[in-house]
């Protein structure tokens, strides 16, 4: 019976309808934010969200009776314990804000469904240790830019540059480009012509260079990751022509066998 059930939760069709599951718990739970939809078919909606709740916690249940212990090995397995468990939990309580907040987090449960997502959010952990090295590089930038833009710019526009926190809110804007040009830039620009230098720099090294290196990173890790599964596949690969060419010895050796057996007889 376990390794039936073990191969009915590793298999694709499994795999499908569970991801079409959240697919449609991500419905509901968008559906639920129209008022018109929640008060006309609410009664409806709590059905099918206990129903999917329902096949999550059998999902979970067998892979706990398949694995054991080995399930919490794995930290996707663990996240998709924590968000079930706890809807679980929270159903029948008073926090409604947290239930909900469970509700939504199922949907982030496609991330351990479907393999794809799955390397790229384990490129993105992976690119942590660079990403907080860039955010401290980026942090002395903004420093640095916020300290001459109070310096230079503080008389001219005060409300932007007034002093270092306001600079740091400014230069934040700047670097996400949102109404940098009309509502910051043009008005110093206007009262110092070499203001741009300022500005261009600022954002070819900040949002260009530093956003490049943390995408490069990450890319970059992805690419680690695939390499390592077609690594990995190979070996499986040349696992099963091995185990392909050992089945063919054996009947060649049964063959022979036969062979010896049928000439003893004769004699």
């Amino acid at each position: 019976m376990k390794e039936s059930l073990k191969r009915i939760v590793e298999s694709a069709r499994f795999n499908t309808f569970i991801t079409v599951l959240i697919l449609i718990n991500a419905l509901l739970v968008g559906l639920e934010t129209y008022p018109a939809i929640a008060d006309n078919y609410g009664s409806w909606l709590l059905v099918l969200d206990i129903i999917i709740l329902a096949f999550f916690t059998l999902e979970i249940l067998a892979k706990l009776f398949v694995y054991r212990t080995k399930f919490f090995g794995n930290a996707w397995n663990n996240f998709d314990f924590l968000i079930v468990v706890g809807s679980l939990i929270l159903y029948n309580s008073s926090f409604i804000s947290v239930l909900r907040i469970f509700r939504v987090l199922r949907v982030l449960r496609t991330v351990s469904t479907i393999p794809s997502l799955r390397r790229v959010v384990t490129a993105l952990f992976m690119a942590i240790p660079t990403i907080t090295s860039v955010i401290l590089l980026m942090s002395i930038i903004f420093y640095v830019y916020a300290v001459i833009g109070t310096f230079f710019y503080a008389d001219i526009e005060p409300e932007y540059f007034g002093d270092l926190g306001l600079s740091l809110i400014s230069l934040f804007q700047i670097f996400t480009l949102e109404s940098w040009a009309s509502g910051i830039f043009r008005p110093v620009f206007a009262a110092e012509p070499w203001s741009w230098l300022y500005f261009i720099s600022f954002i070819i090294v900040s949002t260009f260079l530093m956003i490049n290196l943390i995408v490069g990173e990450i890319v970059n890790n992805a690419q680690k990751i695939s390499d390592e599964i077609d690594k990995e596949t190979a070996e499986l690969e040349g696992i099963k022509e091995d185990t392909s060419e050992i089945e063919g010895l054996r009947k060649e050796v049964s063959e022979l066998k036969s062979m010896i057996q049928t000439l003893v007889d004769r004699k």
